[in-house]
């Protein structure tokens, strides 16, 4: 159900013509000739024995575009490595998995933290920045997208239309992000994106002013997505936040990075449903409540250096000013599911704009209390000047740990 409505200041692709995976898979195939393209798979071990995976894995084995596989597996056993690389097996394509629970790679990140530039904590962002690392070492790509490995309703077009902005040689896009809409059960989905997000940026704009950052951030229409490609040279430039921040801290080292002229997003899928983390009202360090606090506070970083001064006071007006923007939302989002006969519970949804409001606060009040925090990862070039070798290094380790 694609529109051709552009806003915003980045390029939109949109899905009007669906169903031709084939084509667009015979174009990329000679794309590839020039531009190889390699796939980053972050995972938990876990998701190994959920429904998602192992239909993901089938699909990706009738990719035939693809230059390399990287799987990034974290919270694995030696056993249940042993047992990941049985699982992956079946992908005819070459394939590399990124045990980063064993010795090797543990050994490696020793090295890291003594010349302090390691991930400070564990989590997607820093899978998926070894993962990058391996795919600069492997030198097998110079398109690389990532997918989650928890997507419900995945099939080959999600992948194909993610790619195809970045490796089409006559497109100068050097990022594209994914969007969609999240609906299961004929219910909405997307709370956090839904409920947090848009109405935040259209409440620091009432409060701050217009900024270009903001206006960038809002043009995204699904900001929070987990599918993204990109060029291999910006890999190496940008900083990867380690916590739930991701996604928007890679947008914001997009915008410092590169023009938006260079920057697109593509709608990927009809509709998307992928596995909920749990609201947990009552405990900030887990759920969507650490998913919001972390959120919020990656664009407070970065709106601070662009230069505004934030406080106590600001995060008062903000909070208030977000409460009424994220209501009216609430109100537009009931009426849009009615007419399309999607339930929509209006008092959860009070509830949670409720806990965001909160978590704001929160959010504010910790990025005040720690304003030298750091939570980026180091950019791959900064790695390399304190540790030359380390591609090799990171190869080393991944190649012997596949052999």
């Amino acid at each position: 159900m694609g529109d051709f409505f552009q806003n915003g200041s980045i390029t939109t692709l949109h899905r009007l013509a669906p169903n031709r995976v084939e084509e667009m898979e015979q174009e990329l195939a000679g794309f590839a000739e020039h531009r190889p393209m390699g796939l980053v798979l972050p995972s938990l071990y876990s998701e190994l024995q959920g429904p998602a995976l192992k239909p993901i894995v089938d699909e990706i084995s009738k990719v035939n575009y693809l230059n390399e596989i990287i799987i990034g597996l974290d919270n694995a056993s030696q056993a249940e490595y042993e047992h990941a690389r049985e699982f992956f097996s079946v992908l005819p394509q070459h394939h590399r998995i990124l045990w980063n629970d064993g010795p090797r790679l543990r050994k490696l990140n020793v090295m890291l933290i003594d010349k302090g530039v390691a991930p400070k904590e564990q989590g997607k962002g820093r899978n998926v920045w070894f993962c990058y690392g391996y795919a600069i070492a492997s030198g097998r790509a110079e398109a690389v997208a990532l997918h989650d490995c928890d997507i419900l309703t995945y099939n080959r077009e999600l992948l194909a239309r993610l790619f195809y902005p970045v490796a089409n040689p006559a497109f100068y896009y050097e990022f594209c992000k994914g969007y969609y809409y999240r609906v299961a059960d004929n219910k909405i989905n997307g709370r956090v994106c839904r409920l947090l997000v848009t109405p935040l940026l259209r409440a620091l704009k009432k409060v701050l002013g217009p900024m270009d950052y903001l206006d960038y951030l809002d043009s995204f229409r699904y900001s929070l997505s987990g599918e993204f490609a990109t060029r291999i040279d910006t890999i190496k430039e940008i900083r990867i936040p380690s916590d739930w921040g991701l996604e928007i801290g890679v947008l914001s080292e997009l915008y410092r990075n590169q023009s938006s002229k260079h920057i697109c997003q593509v709608e990927i899928a009809d509709a998307y449903d992928h596995k909920h983390q749990q609201l947990s009202p009552n405990d900030v360090d887990s759920g969507l409540s650490k998913m919001v606090i972390d959120i919020a506070k990656a664009i407070f970083r970065k709106l601070a250096t662009q230069g505004v001064v934030l406080s106590k006071e600001t995060f008062r007006t903000l909070k208030a000013t977000y409460y009424r923007e994220a209501l009216d939302a609430v109100e537009s989002y009931y009426s849009d599911a009615c007419i399309n006969g999607l339930k929509l519970d209006r008092h959860l949804e009070e509830q949670t704009v409720e806990l965001f409001a909160q978590h704001i606060i929160l959010a504010g009040e910790a990025f005040l209390d720690k304003p030298s925090d750091t939570p980026f990862i180091p950019s791959w070039n900064r790695v390399v000047s304190a540790i030359p070798d380390v591609f090799e290094r990171l190869r080393d380790a991944v190649e012997e740990d596949n052999a």
